[in-house]
């Protein structure tokens, strides 16, 4: 069983203290560890600085958002909230703090060029490599092993690689609410289950 993410977009209107619910991120946002743990720090297999890691809800958060966790109850885990403002701002070419825990695996394409073919992946061929290195330290970045026609690597990943097309959907909605409401007045409230 896999973990997902649920949440809203809330938006204040200014000079107002109530936020609104407007954006379900469960209908547009799919299961994606990389971009989890890029944001939130969960499920951060790939090592990232979390941009908003467990702050827990806003006390002054949306009806909707409190009556939805609240229904969810103790299955709900990592809430947090993270304003339009920080992501906005969000490096696309910040590297993870460390290689990924998986190893990324490419296989040689017809013209000799490594074609990506996905990260924890398990090999027996590999296996049986690593447990004869007599050196017991994690991968190193870049470190490589070939194994027949297949290259595994240690690599680190760029938050720009892991948040994907729904991701960006999502920022270009949250991006004209700012327009309209101001970027102060625009957040994302999420949480796990």
């Amino acid at each position: 069983m896999g973990v997902d993410i649920n949440g809203w977009v809330e938006f204040q209107q200014a000079g107002e203290t109530t936020w609104n619910h407007c954006i379900d991120i469960s209908l547009l946002i799919d299961r994606n560890y990389d971009a989890f743990g890029c944001l939130f720090g969960v499920q951060n297999y790939a090592r990232f600085a979390p941009l908003a890691a467990e702050r827990g809800l806003p006390l002054d958060c949306s009806d909707q958002v409190r009556h939805d966790t609240e229904e969810i109850g103790e299955y709900a885990f990592g809430h947090t909230w993270v304003g339009w403002s920080e992501l906005h701002q969000l490096d696309p070419l910040e590297v993870a703090l460390a290689p990924d825990e998986r190893v990324h695996q490419y296989r040689f394409g017809a013209e000799g060029e490594l074609v990506y073919e996905g990260k924890a992946t398990w090999s027996r061929d590999l296996a049986a490599l690593l447990t004869r290195r007599t050196d017991c330290e994690a991968p190193s970045d870049g470190q490589q092993w070939q194994v027949g026609d297949r290259v595994y690597r240690a690599e680190r990943l760029t938050r720009g690689e892991v948040l994907g097309e729904d991701w960006h959907t999502l920022f270009e909605l949250m991006a004209t609410l700012a327009n309209r409401y101001g970027p102060e007045h625009i957040r994302l409230v999420a949480w796990f289950v």
